[in-house]
């Protein structure tokens, strides 16, 4: 499960920006997730309420995600397609000079503090 490796990453970072924007607590924090970049959401989410809530800062704090879908580019034809659906074979054209546009990412997008 590397869900947790990540959790402390996105602790470390949140931790570092909160510190230099003199923010003593974070409310929540909201990810992107992409739909083929091997993070387990659910996991992610268990991976975090025990590490965070370990922190003062975090104590408590939401994670927020949000999945991006993949979406392939076709070099022949020049399309777009859903990845999952239809893999690396263009569904337009049948051509495999395909890649990936988006739907890898793993990135925080916003760190929320609450209302003072």
């Amino acid at each position: 499960m590397h869900e947790l490796g990540i959790v402390f990453y996105i602790i470390r970072d949140v931790k570092k920006a909160a510190l230099e924007n003199a923010v003593d607590k974070i409310s929540a924090v909201v990810m992107n997730i992409g739909e083929v970049s091997t993070i387990i959401p659910d996991y992610l989410q268990d991976c975090w309420r025990w590490a965070a809530d370990k922190e003062d800062i975090l104590r408590g704090a939401e994670l927020k995600c949000n999945i991006i879908p993949a979406v392939t580019y076709c070099e022949d034809c020049g399309m777009e397609f859903e990845t999952v659906r239809f893999g690396k074979k263009c569904p337009h054209c049948g051509s495999e000079s395909t890649y990936l546009l988006r739907g890898n990412e793993v990135e925080i997008k916003e760190i929320e503090v609450p209302n003072q």
